[in-house]
């Protein structure tokens, strides 16, 4: 009862007065509801409450401490006993309606979710190679650059620097090339792991980052003497595919979209549509004969040997399959900024990446989504924020203490912390949870 009347306390204290602190106390009831005693029924009604809540909220303020709350109630709804229906209904509002309304109210929340969809498939790429197949990979930027290149070289006036033909390409080429970024960077994973895959542990991290570092480097330096990438001023404009069939489905849905709206929307689903793929992907991947020969590699290499595993052409394929997904969110990463340089590719995006997947917790699909999430909110919207706050509210505090200049440090006590309370991640694999528990 006191997670129901929290939750309408919410609701009046929304409707009244929308923001930051109403979205503080939808927070506090979201906690109650999720680990109080409640039956599933119970618990369900009061998500679809929180939902209504944390929606009307961000359409009337924009305030982004609503879409944590919308985060936290899938994260909820995946983890706790809650009817099956209700499950599914409220994720798809969540995802498709409420998230959208936000947007429309203020844009960057829907930067913010392509953000996390970008990460999160990239996340789910870098979990079949460090949390199925146990491979520790610390160049795995390196497959997101190819794919990003792979569309802006040709996707705008670049190739004309060394190719003869009618550049850019039309935008609807992007879709082809989404396709080719999963062989370019398969193969590049093919041409990464042969060398680095005979060795484990810390030696593969070493070469992995060394390898990751070259990609960049060569991203950085091939400008000359043929101008190939643009060396460190990237490419600009990449071309963006034309949307207005997009357009016509919004108008017969009555939605009315402007130059603000309209690619930030469009983004938006296709990330939506590629998460749900590599999410069915994943699962049967983790569900066929190479799923289970990555896990038993991961376990213990010589009795995965002993039963007949070839190991290095099993960890190869685990390389590219994860690469081909980083890949892929190159080409949407590229088209949707019409910008790509190679600052966004550097080893701290790889670290960042990696901490995802271990804050989610390793081999758990739903964790590298939710460490995800949080890591970009954290990165993008908390320390800036923060930052901002700190910089209107204690002018007298020297720029050296600015917040937003310690994402790396905050990364690195989230994983020490992690390592320390909970080492099997957020939301575990039940393999590594069963492990655990026997450790």
């Amino acid at each position: 009862m006191t997670a129901l009347a929290l939750t309408l306390g919410f609701l009046l204290f929304t409707w009244l007065a929308p923001g930051a602190l109403s979205a503080l106390f939808g927070l506090l009831a979201l906690g109650v509801t999720a680990f109080g005693r409640l039956s599933p029924s119970q618990r369900g009604l009061s998500l679809a409450l929180l939902t209504l809540g944390f929606t009307l909220g961000l359409r009337a303020s924009g305030n982004t401490l609503g879409l944590i709350g919308l985060v936290g109630i899938l994260v909820a709804l995946t983890t706790l006993k809650v009817p099956r229906f209700l499950q599914v209904l409220l994720g798809l509002a969540i995802l498709l309606l409420s998230v959208p309304i936000a947007g429309f109210a203020n844009t960057f929340i829907f930067e913010l979710g392509i953000q996390i969809g970008i990460y999160a498939a990239m996340a789910l790429g870098l979990n079949v190679v460090v949390g199925m197949a146990g491979l520790l990979d610390l160049g795995y930027a390196a497959f997101f650059a190819v794919g990003a290149y792979t569309w802006a070289i040709f996707g705008s006036e670049q190739a004309k620097n060394f190719l003869q033909g009618n550049f850019p390409l039309p935008g609807e080429y992007m879709y082809l090339f989404m396709a080719i970024a999963i062989v370019t960077t398969a193969i590049t994973g093919l041409l990464i792991g042969l060398p680095a895959l005979r060795l484990r542990g810390d030696y593969l991290a070493i070469v992995t980052l060394g390898l990751g570092e070259v990609v960049r480097i060569l991203a950085n330096n091939l400008d000359h003497p043929i101008n190939f990438t643009n060396g460190p001023q990237g490419i600009t404009p990449v071309q963006r595919p034309p949307i207005d069939w997009f357009h016509s489905l919004a108008a017969s849905l009555g939605l009315q979209l402007d130059a603000r709206t309209d690619y930030q929307l469009f983004f938006y689903l296709l990330v939506l549509l590629m998460i749900g793929l590599v999410v069915l992907v994943n699962l049967n991947l983790a569900n066929s004969r190479f799923g289970r020969a990555w896990v038993a590699i991961r376990e213990d290499e010589i009795a995965a040997r002993s039963m007949g595993i070839p190991l290095l052409p099993t960890k190869l394929l685990a390389f590219m399959t994860g690469a081909a997904f980083s890949g892929v969110m190159g080409v949407i990463f590229a088209a949707q900024r019409t910008f790509v340089s190679p600052e966004s590719f550097t080893l701290l995006a790889s670290i960042t990446i990696l901490a995802m997947v271990i804050l989610g917790g390793m081999g758990s699909i739903p964790g590298a989504i939710l460490g995800a999430a949080a890591l970009t909110i954290l990165n993008l919207d908390v320390l800036k924020t923060f930052s901002e706050f700190v910089r209107t509210s204690l002018p007298q505090i020297p720029s050296q203490v600015d917040p937003a200049k310690y994402e790396r440090l905050v990364f690195g006590v989230i994983l020490v912390l992690m390592m320390i309370f909970r080492p099997e991640g957020l939301i575990p694999e039940k393999r590594h949870r069963a492990e655990m528990e026997e450790a």
